[in-house]
C-alpha cells in the first residue's frame, strides 16, 4: 500500500517544489526557491548529521570557493553569504613544493591580488543545513527515492515516492509537487528514475585516477608564530608528473591533503613499508609534517576514491516539470576547483531564468538545458585538462614563461592596448564571463601566444644564423 502525501501550496498559491539531495547544491536550490516564495520540501537519503555525525560521509577534499560560488550565495541571500564566508581561508596562489622538500615557489592566481578560498566541504554543508532549519523549508532525512511519476503530460501533477529508511518495514510514501529538482549527486537516483520519461543521453566515464585523503595537523609548538605548519594562504601542490599531492588550509590550523595518482601507482604499493618509502622519496617535507604513524594509518584504513565525469543531455523533462542540477547533471573531476562553484552557478542561472520569465518555472526548465549545456561542457573539459597543468606544467620553464607573458599582458595591456584575459582569472574571478566564452577567449589568445613564441624562436634562429655567417665570412677573409 502506498501512502499519498500532497504537499499543499500556500494560501497565496505559491507552487510546491520538491528537491532530492541535501548536499551543497540541493540546499542552495531549496533556499533559492524558498526566497522566491515557493513552498519547498528537501529530501535526503542520509540521516541528519546534526544528530548522527557518522552520516556525514561526504568527501573531505576541501572546496575552493571562488567568485561564481560567492555570487550565487549572495544572489540567494547576502546576509547568509556573509555568515558563511566568515569561515573561509583565502588562497592567493599555488605554492609549488619541489621533490627535495627544500624549495617552494609561489605562483599567484589573480592579476590584482584576487584569491580563491578554502573551506571544508562538510562544514559548508552543515552551514547551509542550518540556514534551512531556520527557514520554512521542510527537511526530511532518511528518505530513499524509489520512483518518479507523472512527468509526461503537462496537465499531470508530478510525484515522488520514498521509503523512510529510519523506520523498520516502512511503507512507501508518495508526495506530489508542481516541480521536481534532482540534486542528488553523481550517482543520482533521481536521474535514473527521470530517464524513464526522457530520451536522455547519458555517459559515466571513470578517469584513471584515484585519490587518498590525508591530513596535516596544526602546529603544536607553543612558541610557533602560527598555528599553520605551512603557509595558509596558498593551495600547496607537490607536482610529480603523473601523480601529485595537494593541501588546503582549515580554520583550525590543519590542512586537508589529497594524494592523486593513476590506479597503477597506488596498486603497485603492496605494503605499509613500501608506502612510507614511496611517500618519503617523493614528498619529504609533507612526510615530516604528517608523520609515519598517520601515514601508515591512512594507507591501511582509508579507502581509495574513484574519479569520474558524468555527461547528461537534456537536463529537463519535456513537460518542463523536472530538472537535474549540480553533479547529477555534470559531475567533473576536481582539478579546476569548480565543481561546487559550477553547481551553485547552476542555481543562480536557473533562478535568473525564472526571473526573466516572470516566474514561469516550466518555461525556465525547458530552456535551461540549451542555455547551460555549452558552459558545462567547457568547464568539464577544463577540469580534466587542468590535472596535467597541476601535476607537470607548473614546473616547466616554458609553461612558466608563457604564464608570465599571459599575466603581464592581462595586468598591464588589457583595456589599454587590447583585450587580454588569462584563463584562470576568467574562470575563478570573472563570474560575468560564461565558461564557454572564457574557453573561446583562451583559445584565441593561445594561438596568438603560439605565434609570438614561434616568431621569437624564428628571430633568435635568424639572429644566430646571421652571426654564424658573419663569423664564417670573417674567418674566410682572415685566411685569404
Amino acid at each position: 500500500m502506498t501512502v499519498l502525501e500532497t504537499v499543499e501550496s500556500s494560501t497565496n498559491r505559491h507552487q510546491g517544489v520538491g528537491i532530492v539531495g541535501a548536499g551543497l547544491v540541493g540546499c542552495l536550490a531549496a533556499l533559492a526557491f524558498a526566497a522566491k516564495g515557493y513552498s519547498v520540501t528537501l529530501f535526503e537519503l542520509r540521516s541528519d548529521p546534526k544528530t548522527d555525525p557518522s552520516s556525514n560521509n561526504l568527501r573531505s577534499i576541501n572546496l575552493a570557493v571562488s567568485s561564481r560560488g560567492i555570487r550565487a550565495l549572495k544572489y540567494v541571500d547576502e546576509e547568509m553569504a556573509d555568515r558563511i564566508l566568515e569561515h573561509i581561508t583565502p588562497m592567493k596562489g599555488r605554492m609549488i613544493h619541489d621533490v627535495t622538500g627544500t624549495k617552494q615557489e609561489s605562483q599567484l592566481y589573480g592579476l590584482f591580488g584576487e584569491c580563491i578560498n578554502s573551506v571544508d566541504r562538510s562544514f559548508l554543508n552543515d552551514c547551509l543545513l542550518d540556514e534551512i532549519r531556520h527557514s520554512d523549508i521542510k527537511l526530511l532525512f532518511n528518505h530513499k527515492l524509489i520512483k518518479l511519476a507523472h512527468l509526461e503530460e503537462d496537465s499531470e501533477i508530478p510525484s515522488m515516492t520514498f521509503i523512510d529508511t529510519s523506520l523498520p518495514h516502512s511503507e512507501p510514501k508518495t508526495f506530489e509537487f508542481d516541480y521536481l529538482v534532482g540534486a542528488d549527486g553523481a550517482f543520482s537516483q533521481f536521474r535514473y528514475q527521470m530517464q524513464k520519461f526522457v530520451r536522455m543521453n547519458f555517459s559515466q566515464n571513470y578517469v584513471d585516477m584515484q585519490y587518498l585523503e590525508l591530513y596535516i595537523p596544526p602546529n603544536d609548538d607553543p612558541k610557533a608564530e602560527s598555528k599553520f605548519a605551512i603557509d595558509a594562504n596558498h593551495l600547496h601542490i607537490w607536482p610529480r608528473h603523473n601523480f601529485m599531492l595537494i593541501a588546503l588550509a582549515n580554520k583550525d590550523g590543519s590542512f586537508t591533503s589529497t594524494f592523486f595518482s593513476p590506479w597503477s601507482v597506488i596498486e603497485a604499493i603492496k605494503s605499509t613499508e613500501e608506502w612510507l618509502a614511496f611517500f618519503k622519496a617523493n614528498f619529504p617535507d609533507a612526510y615530516k609534517l604528517m608523520g609515519e604513524e598517520r601515514l601508515s594509518s591512512v594507507f591501511e584504513n582509508h579507502p581509495r576514491g574513484a574519479l569520474m565525469q558524468v555527461d547528461v543531455y537534456p537536463y529537463h523533462t519535456p513537460n518542463g516539470r523536472a530538472i537535474l542540477i549540480g553533479d547529477a547533471a555534470h559531475s567533473m573531476v576536481p582539478f579546476y576547483g569548480q565543481g561546487m562553484n559550477c553547481g551553485f552557478e547552476d542555481v543562480r542561472v536557473l533562478m535568473e531564468s525564472i526571473d526573466k520569465n516572470n516566474g514561469d518555472i516550466t518555461k525556465s526548465f525547458k530552456t535551461y538545458t540549451d542555455a547551460r549545456k555549452k558552459d558545462l561542457n567547457a568547464i568539464c573539459k577544463l577540469a580534466m585538462d587542468n590535472f596535467n597543468e597541476m601535476s607537470s606544467k607548473v614546473t616547466s620553464p616554458w609553461f612558466l614563461l608563457r604564464k608570465k607573458i599571459d599575466y603581464t599582458l592581462g595586468r598591464y595591456a588589457n583595456g589599454v592596448f587590447f583585450t587580454w584575459l588569462p584563463l584562470y582569472p576568467m574562470i575563478s574571478f570573472r563570474d560575468d564571463i560564461p565558461y564557454s566564452k572564457a574557453l573561446e577567449i583562451e583559445e584565441r589568445q593561445h594561438r596568438i601566444l603560439n605565434g609570438v613564441q614561434a616568431g621569437g624562436i624564428a628571430a633568435i634562429a635568424i639572429f644566430g644564423l646571421v652571426k654564424l655567417v658573419q663569423a664564417w665570412d670573417k674567418f674566410g677573409r682572415s685566411h685569404l
